[in-house]
């Protein structure tokens, strides 16, 4: 399983009971502070596992850094931050690769394991299902506000935070409460993630705009024009595929783009086991899980919002 549905990473199967699950992901910093970049790198890179239902069991490093204009004292923060993430999930760090390069990037390449017959694809959301996102969506819009000196302390600790988060605890409840299919949103934004989802599956979705949990002072800096450059990008492509109200915020619209690091689970599950699944994630302190829309049957691949 891989590229034929876009899935959010590899799996292999070894024997009748054991699969590999394998994903990379790395990226230039998008916060200031070294030990923190390593700790969003490292949650986002676990994510894709988790997104398949996995469970993480080995990481290696990827690392390209001009160590002739920063200072290794630079690069170990990263790797701290990165360890200190991979060690709240019981990874083994198992090795990685360093070169030189003029622009700083760091990530990590995950390895886990899977029973074959528990894959949570995103090819397998069915018509009734209900949609639950996990974390709210907003990032990039700060992280470009961040980048213009224009973000507040209270918008970047919130960011932080959501970023750092693991999306183990969700991954476990979800397996738990049966669900159908599952996705991480990050590049391409809410939007082109859930469009993946929606076209790898052969169903429709409604997605309820005033549900969407959203990062505080998101909207404000959309309204100022600070959105990176991917939501547009994101906009051009996915926007063919999508029906919006006309009751619909403009700059909700911006955020549905906005692509997102190290973003929530979006998870299909029956709408009964949906209704639980937000239940027992807002009883272990994940507040902004909410169920934010539905699958229809048709039109196949893609999106209304309402």
């Amino acid at each position: 399983m891989g590229l034929e549905t876009s899935d959010d990473a590899g799996v292999y199967r070894l024997t009748d009971e054991i699969a590999l699950v394998q994903t990379v992901d790395f990226f230039t910093p998008i916060v200031d502070d070294p030990f923190t970049f390593g700790q969003v790198a490292a949650a986002n890179a676990l994510s894709d596992v988790y997104a398949m239902g996995g469970s993480p069991l080995t990481a290696m490093n990827l690392v390209a850094f001009p160590i002739k204009t920063l200072s290794a004292s630079i690069l170990r923060e990263i790797l701290l931050g990165g360890l200190s993430k991979i060690t709240e999930a019981g990874v083994a760090l198992v090795g990685g690769h360093t070169v030189e390069d003029p622009e700083l990037k760091y990530g990590l390449s995950i390895t886990g394991v899977i029973h074959p017959d528990k894959i949570l694809s995103n090819a397998r959301a069915l018509p009734g299902d209900r949609l639950v996102l996990t974390k709210p969506i907003g990032t990039g819009i700060i992280s470009t506000a961040l980048k213009g000196g224009m973000a507040s302390e209270e918008a970047i600790r919130k960011m932080v935070e959501t970023m750092v988060a693991l999306n183990l605890k969700a991954s476990e409840t979800m397996r738990a409460c049966g669900a159908h299919s599952c996705t991480d949103i990050t590049g391409f934004g809410f939007i082109g993630h859930a469009l993946e989802m929606a076209t790898a599956s052969q169903v429709g979705m409604v997605i309820r705009s005033e549900r969407i949990p959203v990062l505080p002072g998101a909207l404000e800096y959309a309204r100022l024009g600070l959105i990176p450059g991917g939501a547009g990008s994101n906009r051009e492509f996915f926007s063919c595929k999508v029906e919006i109200d006309v009751n619909v915020p403009v700059l909700l619209i911006d955020l549905l783009y906005d692509p997102q690091t190290s973003g929530g689970l979006l998870i299909a599950l029956s709408p009964g086991e949906a209704e639980r699944f937000v239940e027992a994630l807002q009883k272990e302190g994940i507040l902004d899980a909410s169920i934010v829309g539905e699958v229809v049957e048709s039109p196949p691949g893609r999106m209304k919002i309402i």
